[in-house]
């Protein structure tokens, strides 16, 4: 593996997002995926729980 090379990949809009973009764009992006992270699995489980309350 040493001394190989790597084949170049295409860039994509993720990958020059996070190489280009500003600390606090970063954080403002990644803070709103998580807070849509939580409430999606805060309904998942008040689902569940309907589910077993059943």
């Amino acid at each position: 593996m040493i001394g190989t090379k790597r084949e170049k990949v295409k860039s994509t809009p993720f990958s020059d997002f996070v190489r280009h973009a500003s600390a606090s764009e970063k954080r403002k992006f990644f803070d709103k995926v998580v807070k849509e992270t939580i409430r999606e699995q805060q309904e998942l489980i008040a689902k569940a729980e309907q589910h077993v309350c059943r």
